[in-house]
């Protein structure tokens, strides 16, 4: 009896095996959409007519912001020059009896070169005094020099002159330096030291000491260092100080006013201040001309610093 060989489970064919297999080769359709979606898409340009209204849309702010700080510089142009100013801006009527007038005043000539010598003054001593003080703070290693510092800079930000004007009056009615230039230029001065230090340390501290260190080997003392090799190299950092030192003095008027009685000794800004009517209206052809006599100075200063340092606020080494 020959066996069947359907019964056979050695040679039964196996079909559902090679079934199984066969879907197996194929990637699953679910995968599809994901590659699809994982294919970045270049972004869409921008529109011609939409970049032609950001430039006009620019254009006409950087117009509007320059309007609104030019006009008060032409209106101080002019006005000195028009018979009857007004606070709007015109075509002025051409004169110069406003000019005339403002030097037939007795204080008003005088006021400018008293602001020239509080001024000017005060940036001397402030320039000398930070120079030395930073030059100390940069090269000798004082315990807590950096704590002192930032001390002194945070109590002459809270400690404002109008908070200490009572002290101040005070102690310069006992030294005897009411109504004198250099009591006004010392207490100036004072307020101006801890800003004009801590900004001079940052030019210190980036000038090498190796021209120093050679310099002492050749017998230099430390005063001929500091002249003759430390100085040059930071005097982009003292014509900073020297100016923002006389544009704070040339604006001050609170301890002027206040310790100085006689009015041939008072500053510019004191005597714009009394170019009023008695009712309290400003005199505007007065006020107008005595403003562009009183800016001129301080106009050409910057134009002279700018002209011969520029806009650097760094050392003298270019690395």
């Amino acid at each position: 009896m020959t066996p069947d060989p359907a019964a056979d489970p050695a040679t039964r064919p196996e079909p559902a095996a090679s079934a199984q297999q066969a879907p197996a080769r194929q990637a699953p359709p679910q995968q599809m959409p994901a590659r699809q979606a994982s294919v970045r898409q270049a972004p869409a340009r921008r529109s011609p007519v939409r970049h032609a209204l950001g430039r006009i849309a620019s254009a006409a702010f950087l117009a509007l912001a320059a309007a609104f700080f030019a006009l008060p510089m032409l209106w101080l142009a002019s006005a000195p020059f028009d018979a009857h100013p007004s606070v709007t801006v015109s075509v002025p009527e051409f004169t110069l009896a406003n000019f005339r007038a403002i030097l037939d005043n007795p204080y008003a000539a005088g006021s400018i070169v008293n602001s020239v010598i509080q001024a000017g003054g005060a940036a001397v001593l402030v320039v000398v005094l930070a120079a030395l003080a930073a030059y100390a703070l940069s090269r000798v290693r004082v315990p807590g020099r950096d704590v002192l510092l930032y001390v002194l800079l945070l109590l002459s930000s809270v400690v404002t002159g109008t908070a200490a004007m009572v002290p101040i009056f005070e102690l310069a009615t006992r030294l005897g330096l009411v109504d004198t230039h250099l009591g006004v230029i010392l207490v100036v001065s004072g307020g101006l030291l801890p800003a004009a230090i801590f900004i001079l340390k940052d030019f210190m501290d980036a000038t090498p000491t190796s021209y120093e260190e050679s310099a002492r080997v050749f017998g230099a003392s430390p005063a001929q260092i500091l002249r003759h090799i430390v100085v040059p190299l930071v005097r982009p950092g003292l014509a900073t100080v020297a100016v923002w030192a006389v544009a704070s003095v040339w604006g001050g008027f609170l301890m002027q006013y206040i310790l100085l009685r006689d009015p041939g000794k008072s500053p510019s800004a004191v005597v714009l201040f009394t170019l009023y009517t008695e009712g309290g209206q400003p005199d505007l052809p007065l006020i107008s001309t005595f403003s562009l006599l009183y800016s001129l100075p301080v106009v050409l200063m910057y134009l002279f610093v700018s002209s011969r340092y520029g806009f650097r606020f760094h050392g003298g080494i270019k690395q």
